[in-house]
């Protein structure tokens, strides 16, 4: 099962501030979006991560307050959080490799 929880303006200070998260800034219409669905899903599933990593998902087009925030201009923009703070910021489809990398770095 899908561990990605869709979040809101109103509900994302709460759900990102605490720990590692990952912010998958989409639309149901990006291609590039969906190419990204089965990485994530599987990050969200692995071992790796299941209980060390929180995965979220915002749809921009409903949204736009944070996607303005944090100045995302193109999707998908996938903001890493430790904590509430940035510590990497991802723009485009990535390979799975990178994104571990990435989150292995955050958990480090």
């Amino acid at each position: 099962m899908s561990m990605i929880k869709e979040i809101h303006d109103q509900d994302f200070e709460k759900e990102t501030n605490t720990g590692v998260t990952v912010v998958d800034f989409r639309a149901d219409w990006c291609p590039p979006c969906k190419m990204m669905d089965p990485i994530l899903r599987k990050l969200s599933e692995s071992e790796d991560f299941k209980d060390k990593v929180t995965f979220t998902s915002i749809n921009i087009d409903h949204d736009k307050q944070i996607a303005s925030q944090f100045q995302v201009q193109g999707i998908p923009t996938f903001l890493i959080k430790k904590d509430g703070q940035v510590i990497n910021r991802l723009v485009g489809a990535r390979p799975k490799p990178l994104f571990e990398a990435a989150l292995k770095e955050a958990l480090a």
